[in-house]
């Protein structure tokens, strides 16, 4: 999850604040494995967009913050592939999704790695069959179904 909607989910939910940064229960600051100077500018820069504002208690998600959350959460959906570590990887998947379709390009790649794919190039993998139907379904919906090859291969793929 990017920085972004990691400071958004947490300005939509309640939380607690220490001079301003948000903390959890115990006092200790989230986004913790975030650079302070990282943290500063992504903050910064949601302000500008009038996704977030200040208030006297720290930082609040604005509507229109929580309306670009919502739109985001619901837009990907996240797919649990069901298949074993030792089956074989005899699918080799190869797409060339637009870079006008950048955030569903890295979506996919991120499927295809949580399905326990391997990356052979950027856009060549090799992973288990079939894709599950449901999530070819989806990649259909999300208008990607064109930019996508698949390929059964007579022997799995053997990785060093």
């Amino acid at each position: 999850m990017s920085l972004i909607l990691e400071i958004l989910n947490e300005l939509g939910e309640k939380t607690f604040y220490y001079k301003g940064i948000p903390v959890n229960i115990l006092g200790v600051p989230k986004f913790k494995s975030y650079k302070n100077a990282s943290l500063r500018t992504t903050t910064h820069r949601l302000h500008q967009r009038g996704l977030i504002k200040k208030e006297p208690g720290g930082w609040i998600l604005t509507s229109v913050g929580s309306d670009y959350l919502k739109k985001k959460q619901d837009s990907l959906r996240q797919f649990k592939f069901t298949f074993l570590k030792s089956a074989p990887k005899n699918l080799i998947v190869m797409f060339d999704i637009p870079e006008t379709k950048k955030a569903e390009r890295e979506w996919f790649r991120f499927q295809l790695k949580k399905g326990g794919y391997i990356m052979i190039q950027k856009s060549v993998w090799v992973g288990p069959s079939p894709l599950p139907k449901d999530f070819m379904n989806y990649v259909k919906t999300i208008k990607l179904k064109d930019s996508i090859k698949t390929f059964k291969l007579a022997k799995a793929y053997l990785s060093d």
